[in-house]
């Protein structure tokens, strides 16, 4: 799928509300606000992955005001290898995030796959988690009965109207058998 198209759906929804732009082709990803008045704030998401730029938008949606004026939203990122509690500390920031961008993933009729982004965790393989994938799947439940955050809501519709799916977030269903 082409990465070019979310950075144009995006552009719409969000250039002139919120001052800020999605631009891939970056080893790295990394939100980075503006640094003086009349710049714009930047999402930055990894080459050109698709996922990334899903999964970046989706953390972007979620952040506050107040997150949005910090570099990465203010998150601390610790690379693989992590430790248990390390691990613990990144999917109760990251279950949210996952949520929205299964819920971004299904907009555009494409495959989500759950991340827990530590590939050298646990001796070399990376963590099968059961309960991380259990919270990801309630918060998608959460939003379906309570509405999503209104940027993703804003951000699923455009998609939505963008790959012509006709789905309606509060009737998707989401399953921890998707995630296998």
């Amino acid at each position: 799928m082409d990465s070019k198209v979310l950075e144009s759906v995006f552009a719409r929804c969000f250039s002139e509300r919120e001052n800020s732009s999605l631009l891939g082709g970056f080893d790295e990803p990394l939100y980075e606000p503006a640094a003086r008045e009349g710049r714009m704030h930047c999402l930055r998401y990894r080459e050109d992955f698709f996922a990334s730029a899903l999964h970046e938008v989706a953390h972007w949606c979620i952040a506050g005001p107040g997150r949005r004026l910090l570099t990465d939203f203010g998150y601390w990122y610790a690379p693989d290898g992590r430790s248990e509690s390390q691990q613990k500390a990144f999917e109760n920031v990251e279950y949210k995030p996952q949520a929205l961008e299964w819920y971004f993933s299904k907009a555009c009729q494409c495959r989500f796959r759950l991340s827990s982004d530590n590939l050298d965790g646990a001796g070399g393989a990376m963590p099968v988690n059961d309960s991380f994938k259990q919270r990801v799947v309630d918060q998608t439940a959460q939003w379906r009965r309570e509405g999503l955050p209104i940027r993703g809501e804003l951000f699923f519709r455009a998609l939505c109207e963008e790959y012509g799916t006709a789905v309606d977030f509060n009737t998707l269903v989401f399953s921890v058998s998707e995630l296998e």
